[in-house]
């Protein structure tokens, strides 16, 4: 079905929206231009250099249409709109990593109420947060309570104690005002209500002066029960700002972007700072729809966070790891959002530097984190082996399977790799290493050759072996054969596995890094495995494995040879005399330069190994 291109000359050179429909008149994607033609025409051009996703987009869209405006920034606030209209499914989704609890106030009841909430976010009611931990907010919640003595029972168990004019337990160990049975009324718990949410705000100040002025009075009145009160109230107040670092300058407002993944999704992590003290934090997960450079993923990122209702609004600052391609834009839309003047930077040093880092750290592990969960989950693993057994038309579930690469540094120090997944997890055990012995310089299609080879020939000869005596390296065939690279690494593995009669039993796949494309025999197009599908994961996860497995032994190799030297393998130089040897003489060269004499002058090294350090630095054998 997929869209055709619109005829010559109908698309006007302006900027404006445009929208992908499918079949239905739904809308797929949502995206702006300066110039609608250029970037509509980008979509129409060579379909094997495009992202898989964008394709799947094209694929399933039936029509494009477009709005033209006057200027970039209605164009921006148009694609905004659009969005929060018709949510496309191709478009960004900032899909939080997990479950984040506020500390909520609920601010239009008669007697509003602060309360944990996990939520969704609802009309007359303040947020603050997020926060990393419910336990951790429910502690200073319990702190915050003997400062703010508000009520925090629900409607409910409120109206049982107004009718039955009896307070709770709250009352009497000074944690609620008792606005149930009329101890305060609506103007001074109103004023409790303002300064919890202040407090919350990030502005402290005020409160620790006031506590502060309150006890010292109370103190000079000689009314020292109050003033202990006042003084128990301001401990716990600081004890709840311990726990909220201070990062900055009393009168900044930050908010600071971390980004970490890889060419199929990436995770989000943004620090919310008010007041120079960091107030809350969220995680996102998104799909990577397109093949984004770093510039364009924050410009979406930004975008994205800011028209989805904020938790903390629009601040003054915003720090990103790259400089988005819109920044100025961005930053237009954003001052009108906020009513004032808002600036986005890329802090080069300092404080705001080291934040930054420190907010990045948190998105590398929460990645981590979000990408060793998919592969751990059982039903996950099962839906993926399911899904490559559907996608790549295997004759069985992939149950184990092998994946290949090859490392080397201008053709030196040549190896292999071989790394096993079985049900989905990695079997290290069975991970196996290749040092390349018949390839002459560059030659990754040579290499992979020689690698599946000598695997392979292995199987054969050990299935051939009773199965008591079988040394059980090679013992067992894969499932699936997977070669990191395209079409050239796939037609090595095809043909080794076809010239050892294994083509029946063992099938052959690729994955490309570019693109994360998969290719099979029997077609030069790539399989059109879903991005985000749990089927790529696992051989993305497989690909990535089998690199660091290489790399590693290529880096092992690397470092043995260089701090090898020409008195390696001499008999009775062990590591200890070698080392004493070079420190007398003054280092390896000078050994090959010395005398015999010199040498055996040695007290402590025997004749016989002074000669034979002397034969092999002297070239006599």
């Amino acid at each position: 079905m997929m869209v055709k291109r619109p005829p010559p000359g109908t698309i006007p050179d302006a900027p404006g929206s445009y929208q992908f429909r499918d079949a239905e008149g739904r809308v797929l994607y949502v995206g702006k231009a300066k110039s609608l033609r250029q970037r509509l025409g980008s979509y129409f051009g060579n379909r094997e250099r495009m992202v898989p996703r964008t394709a799947q987009m094209l694929d399933e869209a039936k029509e494009v249409e477009w709005i033209q405006v006057s200027n970039e920034l209605e164009a921006l606030m148009l694609e905004f709109n659009l969005i929060r209209e018709h949510k496309p499914r191709f478009n960004v989704d900032m899909k939080d990593d997990k479950s984040y609890p506020f500390l909520a106030v609920t601010i239009d009841d008669e007697w509003p109420r602060p309360m944990v909430t996990r939520a969704r976010r609802r009309k007359g009611v303040r947020y603050f947060g997020p926060y990393g931990h419910a336990g951790a907010i429910r502690d200073t919640l319990e702190l915050l309570l003997r400062t703010f003595p508000l009520r925090t029972c629900p409607d409910t168990k409120f109206r049982i104690h107004e009718n039955s004019e009896r307070p709770c337990l709250l009352f009497h160990i000074q944690k609620c005002s008792g606005p149930c049975v009329g101890e305060i009324d609506h103007e001074g718990y109103g004023q409790i209500v303002a300064e919890l949410i202040k407090f919350l705000d990030g502005d402290s100040d005020g409160v620790v002066l006031r506590l502060r002025a309150e006890m010292d009075a109370s103190a000079e009145a000689l009314d020292f029960e109050s003033a202990a009160r006042q003084r128990d109230r301001l401990a716990s107040v600081k004890r709840v700002l311990e726990r909220q670092e201070m990062v900055g300058h009393a009168d900044e407002e930050l908010d600071i972007f971390g980004v970490s993944g890889d060419d199929l999704e990436a995770a989000i992590q943004v620090f919310y700072v008010r007041h120079g003290r960091v107030v809350g934090r969220k995680g996102f997960v998104i799909d990577r729809v397109e093949d984004l450079l770093p510039a364009e993923l924050i410009d979406e990122v930004v975008s994205a966070h800011y028209r989805s209702d904020p938790p903390r609004g629009v601040p003054r600052t915003v720090l990103v790891p790259d400089l988005p391609i819109e920044a100025t834009l961005l930053a237009e839309w954003l001052s009108a959002e906020r009513g004032t003047r808002v600036e986005i930077r890329v802090p080069k040093r300092g404080g705001k530097r080291r934040l930054l880092e420190t907010v990045t750290r948190n998105a590398n592990e929460e990645f981590l984190r979000h990408r060793l969960k998919r592969a751990t989950d059982h039903n996950t693993r099962a839906r993926a082996l399911n899904e490559l057994q559907l996608g790549l038309a295997l004759p069985e579930s992939p149950l184990r399977i092998e994946c290949y690469d090859m490392s080397h540094l201008q053709g030196t120090d040549y190896v292999g790799s071989m790394v096993v997944f079985e049900d989905g997890i990695a079997k290290k055990s069975d991970y196996r290493r290749f040092r390349i012995r018949h390839v002459a310089g560059n030659d990754d299609y040579a290499a992979m050759e020689e690698v599946l080879t000598r695997r392979l020939n292995a199987y054969q000869e050990e299935r051939q072996m009773p199965v008591a005596e079988r040394p059980g390296r090679f013992a067992y065939p894969p499932n699936l054969l997977l070669v990191d690279g395209g079409l050239g690494q796939l037609r090595v593995a095809e043909r080794v596995v076809a010239e050892l009669g294994l083509s029946d039993e063992i099938p052959v796949a690729a994955l490309a890094k570019r693109f994360e494309q998969v290719y099979r025999p029997g077609s030069d197009k790539p399989i059109d495995l879903q991005r985000g599908s749990e089927a790529l994961y696992m051989l993305q996860r497989l690909r990535d494995e089998s690199h660091r497995f290489a790399v590693a032994y290529h880096r092992q190799l690397r470092s043995k040879r260089m701090t090898g030297s020409v008195l390696d393998g001499i008999p009775g130089l062990g590591p200890n005399r070698k080392k004493r040897l070079t420190s007398a003489l003054g280092g390896v060269k000078a050994v090959q330069r010395a005398s015999l004499g010199e040498l055996m002058a040695q007290n402590w090294l025997p004749d016989a190994v002074a000669e034979a350090i002397f034969q092999r630095t002297h070239g006599q054998s």
